[in-house]
């Protein structure tokens, strides 16, 4: 009979074999069941036993308390990005490139997995700790988080010293899933697979990184030794056959060609293979397969001389438009709205997508029934590309805007200043007015905590609110009695609407959602005027005096305060206790004149954060790239204005880099 240890020992290992069977190599031997059991058997005897702990044991996945904070983690082996091309011409130009020094070099391509770049470390075989990929020399100790991830070996077939690099992404199955539960939940559907992937990992409770069941594949070995003796491979596609040996979940569907015509052969292959995969990629990645080359080749400023990644174009597809829907938005702006039959595009199913306005619409001959090219902008935002005429049935109907708002009933009418808007006129209207009060509670505003859309909606009906100033006067026992709202619930949104009073003049003025006037403009009158009494007195000519503030945004300014009703509700706020005074402390000169964009997950401040430090420096904040811009902030899973900031050799920091900039008082990085 084994003692206690020896059948822990055997316990553990069945585990691991049994998950790696499951998890890696896809090809399970037992029922989920009877690694339920094995699993059970093994808490109960380590529960028992806490003098054989191991923390390569199967039950350390998920464990250990929520953190404070990730730690930083400096890389041994720099963690470099790749550089991109979007065309084979340009494909070709690299490889022209290398041939020059190194004639008829082999190359293996790569799907490149659209998710979050780590590095794993080992000794002795066992993995002790990953980061994320930071700027590339400084990540954040995300190891709990790592530990989560089941196709992640906890210990090595054999017990080496050594550390590799993978990418972590969210399945396309469980993305589903939990967009699935987040809708019904009535809360904020994930944007796409990376970018859930990427918050994922860097959760500070463990708990909920397991919920998020990520996974990963290993596609790179960092340093150390692949082998007890000293020996090592010569070859890339060497190093990743070995790392499956060891127990690593490695790249699939790779391929190894000596000449354009194979790679880009490939390319093709996985661009043909990529809406059936169970995880999304977004581009190839073309390297030198010959160790030895690499280092001859060399590395570059920011990017390895023997490398490239082409990223595929924009995933189009066609459907069927079925309807046209007009939604109204708070501001009283009609908005068309295409129902697609459901396809499958970046990784999401889509149902529907803006047509953005009437003008649109004719311009890119679009009609009911028709065929038409869909794409996500920016693999966020689904768009209709273009109709197919030549597809088109006799049945298609043309679209018109209605002559009524569809929500009020009153007159509409069509706004040619304000980009081809049409826009119903009734201040009261209640589609406006519950998108009104969802935007003048949301996190940039007053961020009243629990209000949101369907909370808002049952007040409304309930006849509890009719504006913004009325949530001033709810009380607990008021919200209590809604469905589904209990004593607790109901105390909690109290206690966050009066927090919110204090919110202050700047928060207010953008809560009030005065067309045109977004955060930046809202704390420029604020800073400005200084009081909101003040604003209400403010002219188009004293607006226009306001820096980059131009004609139409001070006659929206101006409009807002020349009804009544407006003035009403602002009377109220004040006098339910709002702070209508600005208690911004005046921004210096640091970086005056400066032009900021946030992009990705920063490592410990959120992107608001990070911009009222720019801000509150003298410096501002866009949401878009240009060639105006001074500088790119970005952070983990940076996405399109990252690449947009290199196309445009506008200088890219990371958030260290800004916070030294701040401190150091300089504006040279």
């Amino acid at each position: 009979m084994p003692n206690v240890e020896e059948k822990l020992r055997a316990l553990r290992a069945k585990l691991l074999y049994h998950a790696k069977r499951y998890y890696v190599d896809d090809d399970p031997e037992i029922s989920d069941y009877e690694y339920d059991m094995m699993y059970a058997e093994l808490l109960k005897l380590e529960a028992a036993h806490p003098e054989f702990f191991d923390p390569s044991s199967p039950s350390q996945r998920v464990g250990g308390k929520p953190l404070d904070k990730f730690e930083k983690v400096t890389h041994t082996v720099q963690m470099n990005s790749l550089s991109d091309v979007f065309s084979f011409e340009e494909l070709r130009e690299f490889l022209d490139r290398v041939a020059e020094t190194v004639p008829n070099a082999e190359y293996s391509v790569e799907p490149k997995i659209d998710g979050l770049s780590v590095s794993l470390r080992y000794e002795n075989g066992v993995f002790v700790q990953g980061a994320t990929r930071g700027d590339g020399f400084v990540g954040e100790d995300v190891t709990q988080n790592l530990r989560t991830i089941f196709s992640i070996p906890m210990q090595l077939t054999e017990p080496l010293n050594l550390t590799v690099r993978g990418e972590v992404y969210m399945p396309r199955a469980v993305f589903e899933r939990i967009n699935l539960a987040r809708e019904g939940a009535g809360q904020a559907l994930l944007a796409n697979p990376r970018n859930a992937a990427a918050g994922s990992l860097r959760q500070l409770d463990p708990k909920i990184a397991a919920e998020r069941k990520l996974d990963i594949f290993i596609f790179n070995f960092q340093e150390g030794s692949l082998y007890p003796d000293g020996k090592e491979p010569q070859t890339h596609i060497e190093t990743l056959s070995r790392l499956a040996e060891l127990g690593f979940k490695t790249l699939e569907n790779t391929a190894v060609s000596n000449n354009a015509e194979g790679i880009i052969a490939h390319i093709q292959r996985l661009g043909e293979l990529r809406d059936g995969l169970a995880y999304d990629i977004d581009g190839v990645v073309i390297k030198i397969n010959d160790l030895a080359t690499r280092t001859r080749l060399g590395e570059g400023t920011n990017t390895p001389k023997w490398a490239v990644a082409y990223k595929f174009p924009p995933e189009q597809k066609q459907t069927k438009l079925e309807d046209v829907v007009v939604a109204v938005g708070r501001t009283g702006v009609l908005t068309p709205t295409a129902i697609l039959s459901p396809v499958r595009l970046a990784g999401t199913t889509v149902s529907r997508a803006t047509l953005h306005n009437l003008e649109l619409i004719r311009e890119r001959d679009i009609r009911i029934g028709d065929i038409v090219t869909v794409q996500k902008a920016g693999d966020i935002i689904p768009e209709v590309v273009k109709s197919h005429p030549e597809l088109r049935s006799p049945n298609v109907k043309e679209f018109f805007m209605p002559e009524f708002c569809p929500s009020c009933g009153e007159p509409v009418f069509y706004d040619a200043d304000e980009g081809a808007a049409t826009r119903c006129t009734n201040s009261r209207c209640p589609a406006q007015l519950s998108r009104s009060i969802e935007h003048f509670a949301s996190k940039d505003a007053m961020s009243i905590d629990g209000l949101g859309p369907q909370i808002v909606e049952a007040l409304l009906q309930n006849g509890l609110i009719t504006d913004a100033a009325d949530l001033y006067s709810l009380t607990a026992e008021d919200v209590a009695k809604m469905e589904r709202m209990g004593e607790k619930s109901a105390q909690n949104l109290i206690d966050a609407i009066e927090k919110s009073k204090n919110a202050g003049l700047e928060r207010l003025v953008y809560a009030l959602g005065i067309r045109n006037v977004g955060e930046v403009a809202a704390a420029a009158l604020a800073a400005h005027y200084g009081t909101l009494e003040a604003l209400q007195g403010a002219t188009v000519e004293e607006l226009c005096s306001i820096e980059d503030f131009g004609q139409i945004t001070a006659e929206c300014v101006t409009n807002f305060f020349s009804h009544p009703q407006n003035i009403e509700l602002c009377q109220r706020l004040s006098a339910a206790g709002l702070l209508t005074v600005s208690t911004a402390k005046p921004a210096d000169d640091l970086f005056k004149g400066l032009t900021f964009v946030l992009t990705g997950t920063l490592p410990t401040m959120s992107r608001d954060e990070a911009g009222e430090k720019i801000k509150a420096a003298g410096g501002k904040v866009s949401g878009s790239v240009s060639a105006k811009t001074h500088f790119v902030v970005a952070g983990e899973a940076a996405g399109s204005k990252l690449t947009k900031a290199r196309t445009l050799g506008v200088p890219v920091i990371d958030e260290e880099t800004l916070l030294r900039m701040i401190a150091e008082r300089t504006t040279t990085p």
